[in-house]
């Protein structure tokens, strides 16, 4: 018996409340595989392939592209053989669509165990597992990723650690692409790119975007229209309540890592064989960031109107740059991690931020945020707060200048960073003191410093 069914737009985190659907990838008439993409979702900033929860014949797409839809809103009819206890939203023919959402509504209070996100349903499919056979420990009985990377351990099954993939096909490829980090491009095998003037840790001219034209019209002479995307407008909403919310203070400090570029240099190489990427400067950096967020945890806090709220687990957003947008990919407990676990996660964050293969998960849960306006040449720049968190660090190119020590001229390659601050949080004298720490952590470098 045929049955029809309804795909709802799912919770995909617990602080989404509504999502924008892209594109649609099926039209009405396709044949769709459980599992299978059916639609691109846009929230928080992150493009989201929707799976399909049943396979089916799609009959009816009940919202549009570009259309704004709250959690547990119908977005397509999906017409079945059977069904699915997955779902639990069909209504029989096509008819008694209120019964249906009665049912719904039932299920999703009794539990959550149905209602997976797209990255369990991606890794689920990826292997080959039945949902059904795994055991949710999230809220409501819900199904996690970790549910299902504990039952593909526990099942013998081969599961690879994020990153881990993509170094495989480095090494066995031995003239494949190149790797990416978060300001700049690098060869890693045998092809050569030559290094520009303007930053130390400049490789690659940063590419123009591609605007495409849309319609025929144009509004007068010398002028024509750019669509706002979805995700162009939700950066616009988010810098717009950054800056009419937080009164941004700024300042600025400069630091000699002329120790630290010597270090990279002789590490470089080493650490590109046996990890298969590159070591950035942004890695050390980052650690000099986190180690001086430990000694003034004020930084890593949050305005809550009458309290201020002082995170404990130190999560590192990473400013990382597209050709259209910037987005700000997470890299969670960054305290707990070495230099080399530091340059893994930027590495795999920058290169799926760049592929379109971020998760929702990816981008939430950030306290700090670091970005690395030095790797297209900048020396100074005043960023805006990453809303909500209490300030943002930028480092600028690395160059080298002439300074005086000890009363000589000496040619040294520094640093500017720059630091915007939520002022009803942090004042001068922190923010100085902070600043100041994380100065001495960039100048401590030296060759003995370990990477693991």
């Amino acid at each position: 018996m045929k049955t029809v069914t309804e795909i709802i737009l799912p919770q995909l985190a617990e602080s989404l409340v509504e999502a924008t659907i892209s594109q649609w990838l099926k039209q009405p008439g396709d044949h769709i595989e459980k599992y299978e993409p059916i639609c691109d979702l846009i929230t928080d900033k992150v493009n989201a392939e929707l799976p399909s929860t049943v396979s089916g014949k799609l009959v009816k797409i009940l919202v549009g592209n570009g259309e704004t839809v709250p959690v547990g809103t119908a977005i397509c009819l999906v017409e079945t053989d059977e069904v699915s206890a997955e779902t639990a939203t069909g209504a029989p023919g096509g008819g008694q669509a209120g019964d249906g959402a009665a049912a719904q509504a039932k299920a999703a209070g009794e539990s959550m165990r149905g209602r997976y996100s797209p990255a369990v349903q991606y890794l689920a499919a990826e292997h080959g597992i039945d949902l059904r056979q795994v055991t949710g420990t999230g809220m409501g009985g819900r199904i996690t990723r970790k549910d299902v990377l504990a039952y593909i351990a526990a099942s013998g099954a081969e599961s690879k650690p994020d990153g881990q993939e993509g170094k495989e096909r480095q090494a066995s490829s031995g003239q494949d692409a190149n790797r990416t980090n978060t300001g700049s491009v690098v060869a890693i095998d045998e092809v050569k790119v030559p290094v520009r003037s303007s930053g130390l840790h400049l490789s690659e001219t940063p590419k123009i975007p591609t605007v495409e034209v849309q319609g025929q019209s144009v509004p007068g002479p010398g002028e024509y229209f750019i669509d706002v995307t979805p995700v162009r407008n939700t950066i616009a909403s988010r810098m717009r309540q950054s800056v009419s919310e937080i009164p941004h203070a700024w300042t600025m400090i400069e630091a000699d890592v002329t120790n630290l570029v010597i270090l990279r240099n002789k590490l470089k190489d080493e650490f590109r064989k046996r990890e298969g990427i590159n070591l950035t400067y942004l890695a050390f950096m980052m650690k000099a960031v986190v180690n001086a967020i430990k000694d003034y945890p004020i930084m890593n806090s949050v305005w809550a109107v009458n309290k201020i709220i002082v995170k404990r687990e130190i999560n590192l957003s990473m400013s990382v740059g597209t050709e259209d947008s910037v987005l700000t990919p997470v890299i969670k407990n960054a305290d707990q991690k070495n230099i080399a676990g530091l340059a893994r996660e930027i590495d795999d964050l920058a290169r799926r931020t760049r592929e379109g293969k971020l998760n929702l998960s990816d981008m939430q849960g950030g306290t700090f945020t670091v970005n690395n306006t030095g790797s297209f040449g900048s020396i100074l720049s005043k960023p805006i707060i990453n809303y909500p968190q209490a300030a943002i660090l930028t480092f600028e190119s690395i160059v080298k200048r002439p300074v005086v020590i000890n009363d000589m001229i000496a040619v040294r390659s520094m640093v500017n960073i720059c630091l915007s601050l939520d002022h009803r949080i942090l004042d001068g004298v922190i923010c100085g003191r902070f600043l100041q720490r994380v100065k001495d952590n960039l100048e401590s470098y030296d060759l003995d410093t370990k990477l693991y």
